[in-house]
Formats: C-alpha cells, sequence, structure tokens
C-alpha cells in the first residue's frame, strides 16, 4: 500500500480522550458480552498505554527519518496503537453508537483541517490544480477528491511530483507530507464500523477476531487483488482489523481470561509464521513489514496479544520512568498534532541545515563533510524542537475539537501542582 509506508507507525493520532492514539483509559471497565463492566474504584489514566503511545509517536518519528526497516519488526506501531483504539473506542460503545461516532469524527476532523489548509495552500501556489490534474478523473472528481483533505473518507490527491528539485521543498515533498494521512482513513472506517463489529465480538468473538487475518491472507497476498484506492482500504482495515477486535477483548477481559502461558505460546506461533512468510516475500527494503502486509498482520497481531496480556494497568509511572511521565502526558495529549506535521517537519529540517553551510567555519572541505556525513544526526536533533513549536502553535486546536478550553504545554505539571495544594 503506497501511502501505508509513509506513515507505518504511530503512531495512534487521534486527541485525548476518543479512541485513537491518546486518551484517558481505565485500567479496565467497558462493556463484555453479558453487558457494561463497571469501572472499579480509583480507575483512571493507564499509564502503561499512555507509555505504548509515546512509545510509538518516537518510532514513527524516527522510522520516517532514518528509514529503518527494523524498527517496524521491533514495534509495531500501528498494530499497537488501533488495538488501544479499539479498546477505548468498545469501552465508549456502552453510550448510544451514534453520538459515539460523532464524538469521534469532531475530536479528529479540526486538526486534519489546519494540517490540510496549509498542504493545499502551498499545492495551490505552486501551480497544482485538481481540475486539470489527469490522474485525478477530470474536471468534476478531481475537485471533488480535495474532500478527503476535510473527513478522510477516501485517498486525499495530491500530484507526486511538483516543483523542482532545486526549490525550498523537494519535488516529492505533497507525497511524504500526505502520506501518513491513510492512517486517519483507517481509523475512521473503523470507528464507523465498530458498532456492528462489537456486535458481531459478542456473538462470535473468536472468527470476528481472526477473520481480518483471514481476509489478509487473500487480499494481502495477491490472491486477490482489489485496484485502487479501494484495494488500499480494505487491505488497511485487513491487516489491522484483528489488533482492532484484540482491543474489545482486552476491554472486556477476554484476553485475561485466557491461560498466559497459552495467549504467549499462540502469539509466539503466529508471530514465527509472520517472520517466515517476510522471509519469503522480502520486498525492495527488505524487512520492513510494511511492504509485507500478511508478515504485518500477523507480526503485529502476536506483539499486541503480549503487551495487552502483561498490562500492568499503571496508575502512576513507577520507577525511573516516572521522570518521563510530563513528556508522555504531552504527547498522548498532542499526539494528533505530532502524527499529521512531524513528516513536514523533518522535510524542514533540510533547509535549516542548509543554512549552516554558510557559516564562516563551514568553509572548508574538512567542515562541509563533516556535516555531510552527521546530516541525519541533526536532523533528529532539530526534529523535536520543531515539534515542540507545532504543539505550541496549532496543538491547542485539540482541545477545541473536543470542547476543552485550550492549552498551550499540557503536560499535565498544572494538575499535580493543583493536586498538591490541596
Amino acid at each position: 500500500m503506497p501511502a501505508q509506508k509513509a506513515a507505518d507507525a504511530a503512531n495512534g493520532a487521534v486527541p485525548a480522550g476518543t479512541a485513537g492514539a491518546v486518551g484517558t483509559v481505565d485500567a479496565t471497565g467497558g462493556a463484555d458480552a453479558a453487558g457494561p463492566a463497571k469501572k472499579p474504584a480509583g480507575a483512571g489514566r493507564d499509564r502503561y498505554l499512555d507509555l505504548l503511545r509515546s512509545i510509538a509517536l518516537v518510532r514513527v518519528v524516527v522510522y520516517h527519518l532514518f528509514g529503518w526497516a527494523w524498527l517496524s519488526v521491533v514495534f509495531p506501531s500501528m498494530g499497537v496503537m488501533f488495538a488501544l483504539a479499539g479498546s477505548l473506542m468498545a469501552r465508549s460503545l456502552s453510550r448510544p453508537a451514534w453520538s459515539v461516532i460523532k464524538s469521534r469524527v469532531r475530536r479528529l476532523v479540526p486538526p486534519m483541517w489546519v494540517f490540510s489548509a496549509l498542504v493545499l495552500g502551498i499545492l495551490f501556489v505552486q501551480g497544482w490544480s485538481p481540475a486539470r490534474d489527469p490522474d485525478l478523473g477530470g474536471s468534476f472528481w478531481g475537485p471533488v477528491s480535495v474532500f478527503n483533505y476535510l473527513v478522510p473518507i477516501g485517498a486525499p490527491p495530491y500530484p507526486l511530483s511538483i516543483g523542482s528539485e532545486s526549490g525550498l521543498l523537494e519535488s516529492s515533498w505533497a507525497d511524504q507530507a500526505a502520506g501518513p494521512l491513510w492512517y486517519l482513513r483507517a481509523y475512521l472506517w473503523f470507528v464507523l464500523a465498530s458498532p456492528l463489529l462489537l456486535w458481531a465480538f459478542r456473538r462470535v468473538p473468536w472468527a470476528t477476531l481472526l477473520f481480518p487475518l483471514a481476509l489478509t491472507a487473500v487480499v494481502g497476498t495477491g490472491l486477490v487483488t482489489i485496484p485502487g484506492e479501494t484495494g488500499n482500504a480494505v487491505q488497511d482495515f485487513a491487516v489491522y482489523g484483528s489488533c482492532w477486535v484484540l482491543g474489545f477483548a482486552h476491554n472486556n477481559g477476554m484476553l485475561k481470561k485466557i491461560p498466559r502461558y497459552a495467549a504467549v505460546s499462540g502469539a509466539a506461533a503466529v508471530m514465527a509464521f509472520g517472520l517466515w512468510w517476510a522471509s519469503g516475500h522480502l520486498g525492495p527494503d527488505g524487512w520492513d513489514l510494511n511492504d509485507i502486509p500478511l508478515a504485518q498482520a500477523t507480526w503485529s497481531f502476536g506483539i499486541v496479544v503480549i503487551l495487552l496480556q502483561y498490562s500492568p494497568s499503571w496508575q502512576t509511572l513507577p520507577g525511573r520512568l516516572a521522570k518521563w511521565d510530563k513528556l508522555i502526558t504531552l504527547s498522548n495529549n498532542r499526539a494528533v498534532t505530532i502524527y499529521l506535521w512531524h513528516n513536514l517537519l523533518i522535510m524542514a529540517t533540510v533547509p535549516i541545515l542548509d543554512q549552516v553551510y554558510n557559516l564562516p567555519f563551514m568553509e572548508s572541505d574538512a567542515a562541509s563533510s563533516w556535516l555531510d556525513s552527521t546530516e541525519l544526526f541533526w536532523q533528529f536533533v532539530l526534529i523535536w524542537p520543531l515539534i515542540g513549536l507545532a504543539v505550541l502553535s496549532v496543538g491547542w486546536i485539540e482541545d477545541l475539537a473536543a470542547k476543552r478550553k485550550p492549552r498551550l504545554w499540557p503536560n499535565g505539571a498544572k494538575k499535580k501542582q493543583a493536586a498538591r495544594a490541596r
């Protein structure tokens, strides 16, 4: 799937309190097959799940910067994030389904509108016209497809190449910037399908859980080919569908009812199959599982089972992890912003570093050669303050979308100070 690799991730990017990458998640609770489970006294934000989301966000940034294929094996971010989203969605569906869906969509689209406005604005300034783009189906369907920048029902259109390589932005910038939007499309469709999926899960849990894996074996291996973006959407649903449903199983306690040795052994077997399949179907980037749908689906499924089986449900971060509390809180509260903007910000590091070559002490060949050889490192250093600037400048839109008072830097520090004062 072309856009998928551009945003393997992580990333789980939805606003705090929604069924996506971030949110206030009870340690237990939600609806099971027999009805809504009671929320335990004192249950609050699950810091273990928050930690997983933060790891996913960091991993996706590192992956897109360095391009290390092995990261897709070490931590399959998207599978983890879809599972966490599914768990929170199942819990929320103890309320009327339509109100839950409206809430999810409302929290998702305003941050996307701001991002889309910038992307489309640059494209239009560079001379792109969707009505004249021959790849978009003509003067009617081209402009209609731009609607996907407002509500990600389908794939947003953009030219694969625009401008020149000598410009401020390289000619493929639009593909890199808009690529991560595939996740928002997949997330939206999972949200819309969740009432039906949860209904099926409560009646035939194992069939509902394993069906997406079986579907991946059909549409993700070339056995059946669905052309175009429809095929990409179906494949995304298949690859990550079982992880989403695993979130249902985590929410209603089904995973905890399975003996740990059985769950881990089964997960290991599924993961071993995934690696075996990948070894015979390596893509252009080797062991990058984003290029191997069936391996991605099975490996992600196994990892998620193990992570959720061992889920400790921390109310506070233990030991040395506690020193990362503020950053973990911030990244969870601004996951949409980080996810949407990180690719553009990675590209922004290039012209910034180019200015370093103009400094007087960079005139020697040795200095220029040193900067050339360490460029990726300096991009890694620069990306984090740039992400911080994005959080400050547009992150508060996530609060407006959630009908909260806007906050510039929501790292939880003020709440802790208020709690100590009481």
